[in-house]
């Protein structure tokens, strides 16, 4: 159990002022030293822009962690082409909710992280692909874009500097695909969002065939707080390999969910803690510590570390730190079915391990949780996402694979109970997971 109070174990930083009244202002931001970071980034070369942001620690938050400075670095100079910057937040991986509500709470904090990330990279446009279903959001970034323009923090010459940068917001059109960077990349062009062939890698040859840089929405918003107030003050936050802050969605059965900031290596205890706990009167049962395509942990894990190393070590990944907690009235096999088929309505198909293997993972998967398959259709399961998993053109094969491995190795009793008692032995009643009730388990049952 944590030993501080729990608004010690917190960091608002991103999320500091979300409760301010017209916190999406340009106002407010520059109240609490908004463009600041700008300032003192635009006092610098670009090399040592680069350089700050790489000793800072801070590491991708769109799931994979791979340090922000260093895909900066990536960048070809001198080739005498365009360079630009892509801003993914085509947020989509379910359990995930941090890039949409910072959006809509604090836009000003993305913009200004693009100028710093455009005059690092020496890019002169950038881009900000958003999920297009998400409308006031869109709404609230189109007027924060505004109000930049109008106070010369975007377009010409920004705060006589030389640096001259436009930005345009795109809304896509609801593909869980375009949260893959390539595919985003094609989409953005107009084609169909389908993951790319690489090498060549975004870096080299990315949005038009030019150098690319694509970061998540938290990676480039955490900028201008780098900047502002210090590599020494980021890395004095979290572990030595994973420094600094990060927003933690925590979602499901717990009795606040909500996105909590605090410092990358806080555990699922202490911000159960912090969140009330499970809803009352029941127990953790599994959870998530990266949205549903990261490897489920138990309740044997609430004391790992939520960095990339430690939820590493548990043999899960850390990804968009979507942490879905679910309690003993779940049925793990219904809530991997209902994820896979997620991952087989949301699959390209451009490549063939994914498109096919997706399918018959629902139809086995359909059939354990009605009652109507064999035993042997577990390791019939577990093969087809072993045909998937590394397999595929993109990380969304991975996904679909992680619930099934994972559950497995922690509840196959639970599948078995499903084939030996004809179905699902869970009250679907008594869950407050999924909002359609027990209906829909009656029709799959059906």
């Amino acid at each position: 159990m944590a030993a501080e109070p729990a608004e010690k174990l917190l960091s608002p930083v991103l999320s500091a002022f979300w409760d301010d009244p017209r916190s999406w202002t340009l106002e407010t931001y520059r109240a609490h030293d908004g463009y600041e970071g700008l300032r003192k980034a635009l006092a610098m070369k670009p090399d040592d822009v680069i350089a700050y942001v790489k000793d800072s620690g801070l590491r991708g938050r769109g799931g994979a962690g791979f340090p922000t400075g260093m895909k900066w670095q990536f960048i070809p100079q001198g080739d005498g082409k365009p360079h630009y910057l892509v801003v993914n937040a085509d947020e989509s991986e379910p359990g995930t909710c941090k890039d949409i509500p910072l959006l809509f709470a604090n836009p000003h904090a993305l913009i200004e992280g693009i100028v710093i990330a455009c005059h690092a990279i020496r890019s002169g446009h950038a881009f900000v692909y958003l999920r297009g279903e998400v409308v006031p959001v869109l709404r609230r970034l189109h007027a924060a874009v505004r109000e930049a323009y109008e106070a010369g923090f975007l377009g010409k010459d920004i705060l006589g500097s030389g640096l001259d940068v436009e930005l345009t917001v795109h809304a896509g059109a609801g593909a869980y695909i375009c949260g893959e960077e390539t595919a985003l990349l094609d989409s953005l062009e107009g084609r169909r969002g389908q993951p790319r062939l690489r090498p060549p890698f975004p870096a080299v040859a990315g949005l038009y065939a030019c150098p690319t840089v694509v970061n998540n929405v938290e990676s480039i918003a955490s900028v201008p707080a780098i900047i502002h107030r210090g590599k020494e003050w980021f890395r004095s936050m979290g572990s030595e390999k994973s420094p600094g802050f990060t927003l933690y969605s925590l979602s499901g059965h717990v009795a606040r969910p909500g996105q909590y900031e605090a410092p990358l290596g806080i555990t699922l205890r202490q911000l159960l803690e912090m969140s009330g706990g499970m809803r009352p009167g029941h127990r953790l049962k599994f959870w998530t510590p990266g949205g549903s395509s990261t490897p489920l942990l138990t309740d044997e894990h609430l004391d790992v570390p939520l960095d990339y190393e430690g939820v590493g070590a548990a043999g899960s990944m850390l990804g968009t730190k979507a942490l879905q907690c679910f309690d003993e009235t779940t049925c793990v096999v219904r809530a991997v079915t209902r994820w896979t088929e997620f991952y087989a309505h949301e699959s390209c198909g451009k490549c063939t391990p994914c498109r096919e293997g997706t399918y018959w993972l629902v139809q086995l998967m359909r059939d354990i949780e009605a009652g109507k398959a064999a035993m042997s259709d577990l390791d019939k399961i577990a093969d087809i996402a072993d045909n998937i998993n590394g397999k595929s053109f993109c990380a969304l094969g991975d996904g679909a694979a992680s619930p099934i491995f994972s559950s497995l190795k922690y509840f196959r009793e639970e599948y078995e109970q499903h084939i030996t008692g004809r179905g699902c032995p869970f009250d679907p009643a008594k869950s407050t997971l999924w909002a359609d009730g027990p209906t829909a388990h009656l029709e799959v049952n059906a």
